[in-house]
């Protein structure tokens, strides 16, 4: 259990109408509440932006570290940082290593979707990073000594094989580096996307069935977190019978599956009865799993 998070998103076209990017001083703001309610990291995403570039990147976390020390930078997705590098025109490792020293402290696993190639190529996904660019920003972060989390987006009508490939490659990269943190799975929510009314979305039966197999599967990585994001407070509380340790964070502001469609939310107090009811100790956390 990790308490608050705040999600700061830069939707990704520049020529929507809801596109947007947010000023320092709005992100500021919204750090400074999560640190008045006891938060101690942020996980800070934008899409692939195509009018921004990595001094941007860099003087975004520079500012945040000067404006709050102790707070852990959790930011920036793999096909956020891959397209930074190609539009910069600078190799992978240089943009990790220029982006750890502006005060990234961690990748978040978000925009992996389903790692596996004809799935991604299907939802678009393919056209930001395909799954060996994705990984390939894994292996580099935990290369240079960054912890990264690992996550799985499901139920975009893929078949089974392709989840199960998406296991396998982080089960491999986990063997070479140990470099993940946590596994987190969660379903697609289709509601304001291209693939609404599409495909028949993942039901909470489908979501512990696919829960349970990673646990297992990826008995090389420590923690596997329950999405009561996207499935809510009840099928959260079951996860943790079925191969999940962790229920993530209490957020002060989501917007990404809360743009889809799912709109649960959970105060610090009603995670814990959560967690509690069912038999288990509830204990706050860092980032990297640090006990507090």
């Amino acid at each position: 259990m990790r308490l608050p998070l705040p999600v700061l998103r830069v939707l990704e076209d520049p020529g929507d109408a809801d596109a947007y990017v947010l000023p320092f001083e709005v992100i500021a703001k919204k750090v400074e509440e999560t640190v008045a309610a006891g938060g101690t990291g942020i996980l800070l995403q934008g899409g692939v932006q195509q009018e921004l570039r990595l001094p941007f990147y860099e003087g975004l976390l520079r500012a945040l570290k000067v404006s709050f020390p102790t707070v852990h930078l959790h930011a920036f997705s793999a096909p956020e940082i891959h397209f930074i590098a190609k539009a910069e025109k600078t190799p992978l490792p240089e943009v990790i290593a220029r982006l750890r020293d502006a005060g990234l402290e961690s990748i978040p696993g978000g925009g992996a979707e389903v790692l596996e190639d004809e799935t991604r190529r299907r939802i678009w996904s393919r056209a930001k990073a395909s799954t060996s660019q994705c990984l390939d920003v894994q292996h580099e972060a935990h290369r240079l000594g960054m912890r990264t989390t690992a996550t799985m987006m499901f139920g975009v009508g893929e078949p089974v094989s392709a989840r199960v490939e998406h296991l396998l490659r982080v089960r491999e990269l986990q063997d070479e580096t140990e470099g993940f943190t946590a596994f987190i799975p969660w379903t697609f929510q289709e509601e304001n996307t291209a693939m609404e009314g599409e495909v028949q979305v993942s039901g909470g039966f489908d979501y512990l069935r696919t829960l349970a197999i990673s646990r297992p599967a990826l008995d090389n990585v420590r923690h596997v977190q329950g999405s009561w994001v996207t499935q809510g407070p009840k099928i959260g509380q079951l996860s943790l019978f079925f191969g999940a340790d962790d229920l993530g964070s209490i957020m002060l502001e989501e917007n990404v599956v809360a743009a889809a469609g799912a709109r649960y939310r959970m105060t610090r107090e009603e995670m814990e009865r959560v967690i509690s009811d069912a038999g288990f100790t509830p204990r706050q956390r860092r980032t990297l799993y640090e006990s507090l």
